[in-house]
C-alpha cells in the first residue's frame, strides 16, 4: 500500500488577498505563509514531488528540507487566463467573470484552461508520480501542488462521491490518500484517509 500526502502550498500575499494565482503569477510565500509552516512537523515520507512553482518548492524546502525532491510540471496550478492575479472585487461587473460564475466554474476561463483540460492534466501528472512510486518499491511520498491540482486529484480518482468542489482546502492543509496497486491499475481510484490540518496533522500520518 502507498500512502501519499497531498498539501496545498502555504500562504502567498496573494492568498491573502483571495486573489485566482494560478500558472501564470510565480509569487513566493509571504510572511506570514512561512510562519504559518513553522507550526508543522515533516512527516517522514520517502520521496516529494512538486509543483515547479516558487510558493510549492518553498513549502516542499521547509517542511521537508532532507528530502529528495522531483518537479512534476503538469501539477501546475490552473491557467486563469484574464482572472489571473485579479480578485472577486475587482472583477465584479466584469460579464465574463458573471458568465463564470453563473456556469459554478463550469466554463473556460478566459484565455485560459477549462476544469476538464486542468483535471486531465493533473490526473496526468498524478499518475506519473503514483507509477513512479510503485516501479520504486516506496510505501510513503507526498505532492507539494496547489489547492486546484488537488481539488482535480481527488474530483477524478478519490472513491468517494464528492463532487470537484468538495475537495477544498486551506494553505498548508491537504489529505492522506492511499493507494492499492491492484485497485489502481484496474481503475485509478485511490482511498482518502483523512484530513490535515495544523492540529492532526502530526498525530494522524
Amino acid at each position: 500500500m502507498l500512502k501519499i500526502l497531498l498539501i496545498r502550498h502555504s500562504m502567498t500575499a496573494g492568498n491573502r488577498l483571495g486573489r485566482y494565482i494560478g500558472s501564470r503569477t510565480d509569487e513566493p510565500l509571504c510572511e506570514e505563509g512561512i510562519l504559518l509552516l513553522g507550526k508543522f512537523s515533516s512527516p517522514p515520507v520517502q520521496r516529494v514531488f512538486v509543483s515547479p512553482m516558487r510558493r510549492c518548492l518553498e513549502t516542499a524546502g521547509i517542511l521537508f528540507p532532507g528530502t529528495e525532491k522531483e518537479e512534476e510540471v503538469l501539477l501546475k496550478e490552473c491557467d486563469f487566463g484574464i482572472f489571473e492575479n485579479k480578485n472577486y472585487q475587482e472583477l465584479s461587473g466584469n460579464p465574463e467573470y458573471q458568465a463564470w460564475i453563473d456556469s459554478s466554474g463550469t466554463l473556460p476561463f478566459p484565455e485560459g484552461e477549462s476544469q476538464e483540460m486542468f483535471q486531465k492534466r493533473c490526473v496526468r501528472g498524478f499518475a506519473r508520480c503514483v507509477e513512479q512510486c510503485l516501479k520504486g518499491g516506496l510505501h510513503t511520498a507526498a505532492l507539494v501542488v496547489h489547492g486546484g491540482t488537488i481539488m482535480s486529484i481527488l474530483g477524478a480518482c478519490a472513491d468517494a462521491d464528492r463532487s470537484y468542489f468538495d475537495w477544498q482546502v486551506k494553505n498548508a492543509q491537504g489529505y492522506e490518500v492511499l493507494v492499492e496497486e491492484k485497485k489502481w491499475r484496474e481503475s485509478q481510484k485511490i482511498q482518502v484517509a483523512g484530513k490535515y490540518t495544523q492540529e492532526g496533522f502530526d498525530k494522524t500520518w
